[in-house]
């Protein structure tokens, strides 16, 4: 995933810090679509759908995601715990361990929820920020 804020023209650089409580977008990086959210159910657990959507022009507020360190710390470090809460539902960014049945190898599936929990904490071991350029 690539991390991309969503306000135009805020182009930041490899190793620029990301406070805890920015607003930022999750980019894949193989199909260009963002980490995305809304106010429907999710097909396994019924829960907040999460999928990816758009791509390199096509965003809107359901591709926002706010950064929440958890922990002391005021900016996003590697090995450092996060959640990342849905800016239009309030959900955080979630897994459990129930599987997509018809899916070869049995996906988990990413859902929002809306309070906290242990199973919706994110840890980002490794990967390189590399921001792209916002089209007008």
């Amino acid at each position: 995933m690539e991390i991309v804020r969503p306000e135009p023209d805020t182009s930041a650089k490899q190793g620029d810090t990301i406070p805890s409580g920015t607003i930022i977008r999750l980019q894949h990086m193989r199909t260009r679509k963002w980490l995305h959210s809304h106010l429907h159910a999710s097909p396994i657990s019924g829960n907040l759908e999460v999928s990816c959507f758009g791509g390199e022009s096509e965003s809107d507020t359901g591709d926002y995601w706010r950064l929440i360190i958890e922990g002391s710390g005021k900016t996003w470090k590697q090995d450092q715990k996060i959640r990342l809460q849905h800016v239009d539902t309030g959900g955080y960014l979630h897994s459990h361990d129930k599987k997509y049945a018809r899916i070869a190898g049995g996906q988990q599936e990413v859902c929002g929820v809306r309070e906290k929990r242990a199973d919706n904490v994110w840890l980002a071991a490794e990967g390189v920020y590399l921001p792209i350029t916002e089209s007008k």
